[in-house]
């Protein structure tokens, strides 16, 4: 079965795209590449133990096992080596990515307190968009209970797109919802 985000993609917001920015070419029309999910630990360089947890809970969130992200150079001034773990990070691409998603738009999203929109301005000029997230508990699939503390992570998603204003369409007509900031 086939995720309801990329029927949706393929039945309507690809002949969308194509009549608002006048590409011809089907294989040129921007669609979704991947989605890179980050979590950043930064109390792992005392704690260990926090790391397994994030581990546990990414793969919870993302449906596959995430690797753990290791230090590239040692900085004196956050008590950091260079090997040291710090992070974990997992990508996404097909149907795993679609669900995803679907999840984040429609039951994720949501769920923030004072919700407005995610802000439009999170884009990097090449038609990438990143999310940050305060709080991983709005994700449905945490088991509240059995959470020690609460994590932020950063959700990149990777477009085809030559632009931010191509993106920003794809993203718009795949159901992101952006607010005025």
């Amino acid at each position: 079965m086939a995720a309801r985000l990329k029927e949706h993609y393929t039945k309507e917001v690809r002949k969308k795209l194509q009549e608002q920015f006048g590409i011809k070419n089907p294989m040129a029309v921007p669609k979704l590449e991947k989605i890179v999910l980050n979590m950043g630990m930064g109390e792992a360089i005392q704690n260990s133990k926090i790391l397994d947890s994030a581990v546990d809970e990414l793969t919870t969130i993302a449906g596959q096992k995430p690797v753990v992200t290791k230090a590239k150079k040692s900085i004196a001034a956050f008590k950091l080596r260079e090997g040291v773990a710090i992070g974990t990070m997992v990508t996404l691409r097909g149907e795993k990515m679609y669900e995803f998603l679907d999840r984040l738009i429609n039951l994720a999203l949501p769920r923030v307190r004072d919700f407005r929109g995610v802000p439009s301005r999170s884009f990097d000029g090449r038609g990438n968009y990143t999310l940050g997230i305060k709080d991983h508990l709005i994700f449905p699939e945490i088991d509240i209970a059995k959470v020690d503390k609460s994590k932020g992570m950063n959700i990149t998603i990777v477009t085809t797109a030559n632009n931010d204003e191509q993106a920003r369409f794809l993203l718009k007509e795949m159901g992101m919802p952006f607010g005025s900031r």
